[in-house]
């Protein structure tokens, strides 16, 4: 059983963040919240996501999965104005997700979640925080995404540097630590990525956010952020591209 009621504001966050991975998620209900764990079909990047139950205006549940269509949950949110109440609720003898929006009732289909995986999260220990407004970030990616398909992420102790070099071009994007919101390191780290995936993780990162970018050298990137007001957190993680000497 799942019933509960949420701001279309902060749903529609949520499945952006999930969305820009997956088009279908498992969802693990209890009664204190909402969490999703899930991989790319490429296995380069995985988010990993929690709300509890203080997001919601009503939340009432029992331990259970539910396999949910991002893309018509999505088709539900574009009729919900900012502020308005979403209601949904698990029919379990249909196999249903129902969602009100106003006097707008939609009853999908859940999506049978027994072959979806259960990625674990491995448990990385990476010697580098930064703190960064993610508009900075979303800056960045923005000049770069037209000069190569990969981008290295480097830091020290005094700063932050995104770096893209193509054929003919290259973009920086420096910031040191007075520009940071927080950084913590005890030597310089370097790994490269994929850009097209870095890139969409930051589009997927509300633009009021500051983010903690976790890094190491040749190590996935961890981003870590927090929604609704502190009730929900998401991690995400990117595979390194590993650089030929």
């Amino acid at each position: 059983m799942f019933k509960a009621e949420i701001k279309s504001d902060t749903l529609k966050g949520l499945v952006n963040v999930i969305s820009t991975l997956v088009d279908e998620a498992k969802f693990s209900i209890s009664g204190d919240g909402v969490n999703l764990k899930a991989v790319d079909p490429a296995h380069v990047a995985m988010v990993d996501l929690t709300i509890s139950k203080g997001a919601f205006e009503s939340f009432s549940a029992d331990d259970a999965e539910m396999g949910v269509d991002l893309d018509k949950m999505k088709e539900m949110l574009k009729l919900a104005g900012s502020g308005d109440v979403i209601a949904m609720e698990q029919d379990e003898t249909q196999g249903r997700l129902i969602m009100k929006v106003g006097n707008i009732t939609r009853r999908m289909n859940l999506v049978d979640t027994s072959g979806m995986s259960d990625p674990k999260v491995p448990q990385l220990s990476l010697p580098v925080t930064v703190d960064v407004a993610v508009s900075e970030l979303q800056r960045g990616m923005k000049a770069a995404e037209s000069v190569s398909d990969h981008i290295a992420l480097s830091a020290d102790e005094e700063s932050f540097e995104l770096f893209c070099e193509g054929d003919t071009d290259s973009v920086s994007l420096k910031l040191d630590k007075t520009k940071l919101s927080g950084i913590t390191a005890s030597s310089k780290v370097r790994s490269l990525f994929p850009l097209d995936y870095f890139s969409n993780l930051v589009k997927a990162i509300p633009s009021d956010t500051v983010v903690r970018i976790s890094l190491g050298n040749d190590y996935p990137v961890k981003l870590s952020f927090s929604f609704a007001d502190g009730n929900g957190t998401v991690g995400y993680l990117l595979a390194p591209r590993i650089e030929n000497d």
